[in-house]
């Protein structure tokens, strides 16, 4: 079996079911949290980046990733903002949670894409290692 194989099948992005759970159910919690008190969302944002960061960092491990190097550290960094938004101890206005959104949904989508477009879908064979 080839390298570049075993990377594709180790990579949790490109299967349904390990998709679906690490990012697609914690970017529905995301969503669903728009509509509910700011205590909750906080609480809710937190843990879904939180979620999904570990879980790019672990797919970046798994099998090198490339975008999942970027994305991982971004989610966690969200996560410490939403967490101190929702504190008040991070002031970003009446709209700070619109624009931790639009953060969230820009910045995933360009650290997404940007990377890989510069240095290709996996960052090498060699990170495939257990």
């Amino acid at each position: 079996m080839s390298a570049e194989r075993t990377v594709r099948q180790r990579d949790w992005v490109g299967h349904f079911w390990s998709y679906a759970l690490a990012w697609g159910l914690p970017s529905a919690l995301l969503i669903g949290a728009l509509f509910i008190e700011p205590l909750a969302r906080t609480f809710l944002w937190t843990a879904g980046l939180l979620w999904m960061g570990g879980a790019c960092l672990a797919n970046a491990r798994r099998c090198g990733r490339t975008h999942c190097h970027f994305t991982g550290p971004f989610f966690l960094l969200m996560a410490l903002a939403s967490a101190l938004h929702g504190s008040d101890i991070l002031a970003l206005g009446p709209r700070g949670w619109l624009w931790l959104g639009l953060a969230i949904v820009l910045g995933t989508g360009l650290l997404w894409y940007l990377p890989e477009k510069i240095w290709g879908r996996f960052r090498s064979a060699r990170m495939t290692r257990s």
